[in-house]
């Protein structure tokens, strides 16, 4: 029995043995070793006999010996070409007129502009059609044509493909929105 034992520890040393000697060979080694060759066939030059690589001739001389100057001359690198003539002055164009501005009376001129962005509809041409604003605070609000509890200050009077009409609960301030925004 205990010659059974010893062999059973004799074995488990030599499998132990064993597993390193087969790790060390296949282990990654650090060491810079030499590369991949490029070549196919893994031969280098001087297996297959061909003579070694040598190093150019560097004349020491010619780097050391004296330069020509550069010759005074009166160039611009960064000029090409003579600067083209100034453009014939024009008369200066009328300013802009500005369109016409339609003022309900003198009580549009305190309401304060409506501050919603129109981002789309949802409907048919001939069903109901549901417009989504942002007051740029909160989620969008969605609401109907004719609604007049938008936030609790605003009605909207119609919905178009690409703006809407809108005012305040009472009327004031009646203002298209189109749909890129205010």
């Amino acid at each position: 029995m205990a010659s059974e034992r010893r062999q059973q520890i004799l074995l488990g040393a030599l499998a132990v043995v064993l597993v390193l000697a087969v790790a060390y060979n296949f282990w990654p080694s650090t060491a810079g070793g030499p590369g991949p060759t490029s070549n196919r066939n893994g031969t280098t030059r001087a297996q297959r006999g061909a003579p070694p690589l040598t190093a150019p001739d560097v004349h020491l001389d010619a780097l050391t010996a004296e330069r020509p100057k550069p010759e005074d001359a009166e160039r611009n690198l960064f000029k090409f070409r003579p600067a083209p003539a100034p453009p014939p002055a024009r008369p200066a164009p009328a300013p802009p007129v500005a369109p016409p501005v339609e003022r309900a009376g003198p009580a549009s001129a305190s309401v304060p502009p409506i501050q919603l962005k129109f981002l789309g509809y949802i409907g048919a041409k001939n069903g109901p059609r549901f417009a989504s604003l942002s007051d740029g605070i909160g989620a969008p609000i969605i609401a109907a044509e004719g609604e007049t509890n938008v936030l609790g200050r605003y009605k909207i009077w119609r919905i178009g493909e690409e703006s809407i009409e809108i005012s305040y609960v009472d009327g004031r301030g009646r203002q298209t929105i189109r749909l890129t925004g205010q």
